[in-house]
């Protein structure tokens, strides 16, 4: 595979592995009673972007690893998985 396919991969499991990482430590302005007025009450009290982007980094280098070693040194894929379906031929 080309480097511009693996950074594709890499970029789709880092967008994907984003949402999944956003709410870790969400403290909400209700729970920390600074609820700003024009705000809802479910709005983060503090946003940390670069907490977030580097959690996100980490957890998304790790899943990536695991599929690159499954994938490019092991010879798993698509086909490798079970058939979940009935052979109708």
């Amino acid at each position: 595979m080309q480097f511009v396919s693996y950074f594709a991969v890499y970029f789709i499991v880092w967008w994907m592995t984003l949402f999944a990482v956003l709410p870790f430590g969400l403290r909400t302005q209700a729970e920390a009673n600074e609820v700003v007025p024009g705000s809802v009450e479910s709005a983060p009290a503090r946003f940390r972007g670069g907490r977030v982007v580097l959690m996100t980094t980490i957890v998304s280098a790790l899943i990536y690893g695991g599929w690159y070693i499954l994938s490019v040194r092991f010879g798993y894929g698509i086909d490798s998985l079970p058939q979940l379906y009935p052979d109708f031929e």
